[in-house]
């Protein structure tokens, strides 16, 4: 408000000093154009040219406003179209969330006909499509992001290795991955999706890679990774056990975390066993059983045959000083004496691991024992005994 009142009055004595000069000046202009003389005073020639630069000025702004119109009606067009692909976008990406894909698809389709990110345009429209299981407009508005991989190549990749995924086109994903690496990507996100893709596509190796790789990123926390860990480690200990050989040194190569794990040093042990291998099978056990006990461990101890029976017994009856209440450890016992034809040792195992614990197991193995001594009924005994029992 003090401003305006400053420059009102500035204004005014502008004017008043305009006037009082105006009266003290007696110039005049004499313009000669024979056979014509006009003779004007100085101060009307001054207002009228400055009226007539001021009349110059504005018809001069006016013709280039005239000469600049279709330009600016042209970008207020442009602007105007603009605005609205912009809108046809977000209609876009909020219809394709609240699950209108088809409409996402048309308002997509809009956008990428104005020229609004064709890129972002297009892949809204894939995933849409794939929501719908339109599996050739899926494929034609792939082909049209491809187009825009200037803009978009990352996030087309990344979308077609999760579209390959959902339709178990492993390889395909991978394919999509390895370009992005071969581009510099590094994301987390593109190591959940390959270790996504590898699990499906049964190279399980490489899922311990990338499971030990997530966890180092903190994108896996200890218990996701050593589960991710575990079930690769037992798909592998599958694929090799026809190769005793291939597997013990698999087993071997482990960390003593991982290689000391009970369930995979079970498969490992049954795998060898089942294949011929039971030394290897009583070593895996034997080093298992010293970092952390397990009974399971301790049951399959005894089932396999072979291999030095009463170094075998020895070591685990130091294992039932220490674990006296086990009675799958007491079923290994008389199993192992069993193979050394120590009759009566095996039958006292056996009666203490039913006092502990009644199975079937031990009932079973109690009742061939005494087929063995020629004992039938009690050998009948026992098969009904167990017979009745739940495994």
């Amino acid at each position: 408000m003090m401003r305006a009142v400053l420059w009102i009055l500035a204004l005014f004595a502008l004017a008043t000093g305009v006037a009082l000069l105006a009266r003290v000046n007696d110039g005049y202009v004499l313009v000669t154009l024979p056979p014509w003389r006009v003779e004007a005073s100085l101060n009307f020639v001054i207002v009228a040219l400055m009226l007539g630069f001021a009349l110059l000025y504005l018809a001069v702004r006016a013709l280039g406003g005239l000469l600049r119109m279709p330009r600016v009606v042209r970008g207020l067009r442009q602007g105007w179209m603009s605005k609205r692909a912009r809108r046809s976008l977000r209609d876009a990406m909020r219809l394709f969330y609240e699950g209108r894909y088809a409409q996402a698809i048309s308002q997509a389709e809009r956008a990428y006909d104005r020229g609004e990110a064709p890129g972002l345009a297009a892949l809204v429209a894939v995933r849409a499509a794939h929501a719908l299981h339109d599996d050739e407009r899926e494929r034609d508005w792939l082909k049209r992001a491809s187009a825009h991989d200037d803009e978009t190549r990352t996030a087309r990749l990344f979308t077609e290795a999760e579209l390959h995924l959902d339709a178990r086109r492993f390889t395909e994903a991978l394919d999509c991955l390895k370009q992005l690496q071969r581009g510099g990507s590094r994301q987390i996100v593109a190591l959940r999706l390959a270790l996504r893709a590898r699990q499906g596509a049964g190279d399980w190796q490489e899922v311990v890679r990338l499971a030990w790789q997530l966890q180092r990123h903190n994108a896996l926390t200890p218990d996701q990774a050593a589960s991710l860990r575990r079930r690769a480690h037992l798909e592998i200990v599958r694929q090799l056990a026809p190769d005793p050989a291939a597997l013990m040194q698999y087993w071997n190569a482990q960390s003593a975390a991982e290689r000391h794990e009970p369930r995979l040093a079970l498969e490992t042990a049954r795998a060898l066993g089942d294949n011929g291998d039971c030394l290897g099978a009583q070593r895996v056990i034997e080093r298992t059983l010293e970092a952390q006990w397990d009974p399971s461990l301790a049951l399959l101890y005894g089932e396999c045959e072979g291999g030095e029976v009463r170094e075998r017994i020895s070591r685990a009856e130091k294992w039932l000083e220490q674990h006296p209440a086990d009675a799958g450890l007491l079923i290994t016992l008389a199993r192992l004496c069993m193979q050394s034809r120590l009759w009566g040792k095996a039958q006292s195992y056996l009666e203490a691991s039913l006092s502990v614990q009644p199975t079937r197991r031990a009932h079973l193995a109690l009742a061939r024992l005494f087929e063995q001594l020629e004992q039938p009924a009690e050998a009948d005994a026992h098969y009904r005994a167990g017979a009745s029992m739940e495994e």
